[in-house]
C-alpha cells in the first residue's frame, strides 16, 4: 500500500513540476515527452478549475432543492457531495490505471494527466446538467 502511494505521489509531483514549464510551450506542438506531459498537466489543471466552478453551481442548486423539500425529502446536497467523493476515488484509481500501459516509463505522467483531464472534463458535463436539470 505505502508503495502503491508512493508511486502515485511521485507521478502528480513529476506533474506539478512539469506545469509550470507548460506555460513556455507550445501545446499545439510539443515535441518532447517533457513537453507532453507538462502540456497535459497543464490541462488538467484547467478542467480541474472548471471543475471546482461548477461543482460550486450545481452544489447550490442542490442547496436549493433541498430547501424547498420536507425534512424527510431532503438530501440533495448530501448525496451531490456522496457522489463527488465517490468519483473521485474512482478518477484517481481509473487514472493510475490507465498510466500502466507506460509504468515506470517517461509517458506514464502524461497518460495520467490526460486521463485526469478527460474524466475531469466528462464530470464537469456532468454536473452542469445536474444543475441544469434543476433548472439552474
Amino acid at each position: 500500500m505505502r508503495l502503491k502511494i508512493g508511486l502515485v505521489g511521485g507521478a502528480l509531483m513529476l506533474l506539478a513540476a512539469g506545469a509550470a514549464h507548460a506555460e513556455d510551450v507550445d501545446c499545439d506542438n510539443a515535441q518532447t515527452q517533457s513537453d507532453m506531459t507538462s502540456c497535459a498537466q497543464a490541462r488538467y489543471d484547467e478542467a480541474d478549475k472548471a471543475l471546482n466552478v461548477q461543482y460550486k453551481q450545481t452544489r447550490a442548486a442542490m442547496v436549493a432543492i433541498d430547501k424547498d423539500l420536507d425534512g424527510d425529502m431532503k438530501g440533495a446536497e448530501q448525496a451531490l457531495l456522496k457522489a463527488q467523493r465517490a468519483w473521485i476515488s474512482y478518477r484517481d484509481a481509473q487514472c493510475e490505471n490507465y498510466g500502466f500501459q507506460a509504468r515506470g516509463g517517461t509517458m506514464e505522467p502524461m497518460l495520467v494527466a490526460g486521463c485526469l483531464a478527460d474524466l475531469t472534463d466528462a464530470r464537469t458535463k456532468e454536473l452542469k446538467d445536474l444543475a441544469d436539470g434543476m433548472g439552474q
